[in-house]
């Protein structure tokens, strides 16, 4: 029997995480096959693959940060969030089009444009829509609906390739589908959140009131870790030196978004009764252990092994680490402060994938996955010095 007193996920987390699914369906019926439609049909290499996929994130980053302080100085989320995406269902599926690795670098970058606009704003619309002691749960519920789209998107395209349905760039123009119908659930079932001080204060808020020591310190660990967490891109390259056909790349692909789904809700509501600090320390230790298992492996069972253990990294880690986010400062600071830390991940992101694609050219793979691993762990040292005990 349910609980009437236990707060509950409510509508706008509902949707939102609807939101989530119907966009990864259309991003993930294109990113596992983007590796291998860049090397293979484009010519390019591991490096410009990691400068992609860099400039991509950090771009996103970047808007995070403006997009957040102005949900905050306007006291409006769901405008930005439509705005968001909408530009990146739009630009998603010209992929189909490009004839050029430069040609995907400007798609990817614009598609990310929209995510930039989107991210902290909704993330802040999350928190503020649910009672602080499951703010957890709905991060990880918000998450596992977005990989539940990343078993969905790589099954459908892997579908249609292996039957012979349609080519490689149709794929990518199916993608438009589920992109504009997570639009139009948007648009009808998400609904703005008063904010404390809205109806006493009709002007703009104070901006000016800091984000707080904890956070900053928190920031700069999460940062750390992010230097070693570069482009999965580079995980599918390796499944499929390990042995893992191109065929199979999107059932891998599936399978790792299977266990993210499964784990992410039970990860964030673990955050809530132990706290976020430990279960995010957990998560960057299994991270790092699974990084020198792929820099170790010799053989495909062993790859597909260490994507579901990487599944569970992202279960541990999403859903937690938002809510510590959340947790660290206050209501009217909220977007902000998740653009900055959005904006520490993409900074990061840009180097991270540069740097692993320089080692594994010049060194190999293990080398750089073994740099990935050590980045991890002395992260997690970080975190177990800065963040504080209670949280």
């Amino acid at each position: 029997m349910t609980d009437p007193a236990r707060p509950r996920l409510g509508r706008n987390v509902f949707a939102l995480s609807a939101v989530s699914f119907l966009t990864d369906v259309s991003s993930e019926m294109i990113y596992p096959l983007l590796p291998i439609f860049l090397t293979t049909v484009l010519g390019a290499n591991a490096s410009f693959i990691g400068a992609i996929e860099g400039a991509a994130e950090t771009t996103a980053s970047l808007l995070k940060l403006a997009s957040g302080w102005w949900s905050d100085r306007v006291r409006k989320r769901k405008p930005l969030v439509v705005l968001g995406y909408g530009i990146a269902s739009l630009m998603r599926p010209l992929v189909a089009i490009a004839q050029s690795a430069s040609q995907v670098l400007l798609i990817r970058v614009a598609d990310r444009v929209g995510k930039g606009i989107r991210g902290a704003p909704r993330d802040a619309l999350i928190a503020e829509s649910v009672d602080p002691s499951i703010r957890g749960r709905a991060f990880g519920f918000q998450r596992s609906a977005d990989h539940a789209g990343g078993v969905v998107g790589p099954l459908i395209a892997f579908t249609v390739l292996t039957w012979h349905f349609a080519e490689l760039r149709t794929v990518f123009w199916l993608a438009a589908i589920p992109g504009a119908l997570s639009v139009l659930v948007l648009v009808l079932f998400v609904r703005e959140i008063p904010r404390p001080g809205e109806v006493a204060s009709p002007g703009a808020p104070d901006l000016t009131q800091p984000l707080g020591s904890r956070f900053w310190r928190v920031l700069f660990v999460i940062f750390l870790f992010t230097l070693g967490n570069s482009t999965d891109a580079f995980l599918l390259l390796r499944a499929n030196q390990l042995g893992v056909p191109i065929a199979l790349a999107p059932i891998l692909w599936a399978a790792l978004n299977l266990v993210k789904s499964a784990s992410n809700t039970p990860g964030g509501a673990l955050s809530d009764r132990i706290g976020r600090r430990p279960t995010l320390i957990a998560g960057w230790l299994l991270y790092a252990a699974v990084y020198l298992g792929f820099a170790r492996a010799g053989t495909a069972w062993q790859a597909w092994a260490l994507f579901a253990a990487y599944g569970v990294f992202f279960g541990l880690t999403e859903g937690s680490e938002r809510a510590l986010i959340a947790d660290l400062v206050a209501p009217e600071r909220r977007g902000t402060a998740f653009g900055w830390y959005n904006l520490a991940i993409g900074l990061g992101a840009l180097p991270a994938s540069i740097l692993f694609g320089y080692v594994w050219d010049h060194a190999g793979a293990a080398a750089a996955f073994t740099m990935g691993a050590s980045l991890a762990g002395l992260a997690a040292v970080g975190m177990m010095i800065v963040a504080p005990k209670r949280i």
